[in-house]
């Protein structure tokens, strides 16, 4: 009989399994970043994380988690209170505990035999997903590895509605016919790039993308919108989708959904709403009403990984009426066999993209029975408070301007050169590089007509006001440096 200490195959596995946990917990203790990042470039990490030739016997696994040291302590810190660059969070506590059991367990969420306990945990979280949107009974969903596979979704379902809807046409068999390129898909002009790479996958092109003008808060305008949509009768086109975006990525902007779902409906258009990042205001203490309108959509997205801190990936798409997963829904004798839905037995690969996936749905369970609902909420109001402490501390600062007035965590602005000679946009790519480089701070950017700016995404609740005003005054330093090396 074959024997190892490395698979976790039997009972008696689970000692070397603890000790390799052990060891791994203590690395991270040993190793763990103590600053926001080292700023090493990609040529120095490459020349320091040689080695990686499979060799010929194996080495002693506290050796390699030596190696292993050299990458966490070299890796971004999401959880320093000077990492505000991305949509990246630092994870909760219980999510990683329940991350060690469900890489433990490695059920596969593609059969039932394959993850019976974890097939029912899915179902009966994007069940309660369902209920906290206020969708209707029939509606379903299923968890995903973030906004793009979640957009992705939700326009193939939206392109194959439509063609089965006024065409009587199956895309999953036929393919695309040739009216499919009167197919329109609208979209805010800030709406995520995920709109336009799924229009270009999905065979229509990015062309069948119409960009609707936003207000001076970065919402779509209504006005606009009804405008382009009564506009296509006229041109012979089709609105097949309309995505609404609830948080997005610069801004954190949350575009009027009433409105727009009125407009969606009348057209006869798919509505969506891209919430994978304000999508967790469901379970704001005092925030929930800026999703008003989500219940009216036939789609929408959420990312655990953004602002309800669960370790990549762990995301969810939720559909109002669970018989358009009929249009991913195909059979494999040896996987799902369309004898199962006669026996009752739930196949969660019939309403997924991906064939293999984890049991993410853990994680998220362990979470939210850990905070509860109170706690989960304040952490969310938490990181709102803080994105209003930075808007009101870059308004006082003689060297700073505010681009936006924060919705959610999103502080967008620009250091303000004290010269009229000096580049302002060459300063503020100089300020993030500068505070990256010299492991300082990592801190976002991004364009805003046409102008480069810096920005601060707050996901952590656990920063303070005092850590705020810190890191800006840094910026206003490197700022000040930098202006003067141009003169």
């Amino acid at each position: 009989m074959f024997e190892t200490d490395f698979l976790h195959s039997t009972p008696a596995s689970q000692t070397a399994h603890h000790d390799a946990v052990l060891q791994a917990l203590g690395l991270l203790r040993k190793f763990w970043p103590a600053q926001p990042c080292t700023g090493a470039n990609a040529a120095a990490l490459t020349q320091l994380l040689q080695g990686l030739d499979l060799p010929q016997e194996g080495i002693p696994l506290n050796d390699v988690l030596q190696w292993v040291g050299k990458v966490v302590s070299n890796s971004i810190a999401p959880s320093h209170p000077r990492v505000m660059a991305h949509l990246h969070c630092p994870p909760l506590i219980p999510a990683l505990a329940a991350e060690v059991i469900l890489s433990a367990l490695n059920q596969s969420m593609d059969s039932f035999d394959q993850a019976p306990a974890a097939t029912v945990v899915e179902q009966m979280l994007t069940g309660w997903l369902c209920r906290e949107a206020g969708f209707p009974s029939g509606s379903d969903g299923t968890l995903t590895s973030g906004g793009s596979q979640s957009n992705y979704m939700a326009l193939l379902l939206a392109r194959d509605s439509c063609l089965e809807s006024r065409f009587r046409w199956g895309a999953k068999k036929q393919g695309l016919p040739p009216e499919a390129n009167r197919f329109r898909i609208f979209c805010s002009e800030a709406a995520h790039f995920t709109v336009e790479k799924s229009a270009a996958q999905l065979g229509l092109g990015t062309d069948a993308v119409v960009k609707i003008a936003v207000d001076a808060d970065f919402q779509m305008q209504p006005r606009e919108l009804k405008t382009r949509l009564d506009g296509c009768q006229q041109d012979g086109l089709i609105p097949m989708a309309v995505v609404a975006t609830a948080g997005t990525t610069d801004f954190g902007s949350i575009d009027p959904l009433p409105e727009i779902a009125t407009m969606a409906q009348a057209a006869g258009a798919w509505l969506h709403v891209d919430a994978a990042y304000g999508g967790a205001l469901l379970f704001s203490r005092h925030h929930r009403q800026l999703l008003s309108g989500i219940e009216r959509a036939a789609s929408f997205s959420l990312d655990f990984h953004k602002l309800l801190w669960q370790p990549i990936s762990c995301a969810a798409f939720i559909l109002r009426d669970a018989r358009n997963f009929r249009f991913l829904e195909m059979h494999s004798d040896y996987l799902n066999p369309e004898s199962h839905e006669e026996l009752g037995i739930p196949d969660l690969v019939t309403r997924s993209l991906l064939t293999t996936r984890r049991f993410d749905a853990l994680k998220l369970w362990v979470s939210l029975m850990a905070l509860g609902r109170e706690k989960l909420g304040s952490m969310i109001d938490r990181t709102m408070e803080l994105a209003q402490s930075a808007a009101q501390f870059i308004r006082e600062a003689p060297n700073l301007k505010l681009v936006n007035n924060p919705r959610l965590g999103c502080v967008v602005f620009r250091y303000a050169p004290r010269s009229a000679a000096a580049s302002g946009d060459a300063l503020n790519a100089e300020i993030r590089q500068r505070l990256f480089a010299e492991g300082r701070a990592v801190i976002g950017h991004t364009r805003f007509r046409g102008r480069q700016c810096l920005k601060l995404t707050i996901l952590n609740p656990m920063v303070d006001e005092r850590q705020l005003s810190e890191l800006l005054e840094e910026v206003q330093r490197v700022g000040r440096e930098a202006e003067s090396s141009q003169r």
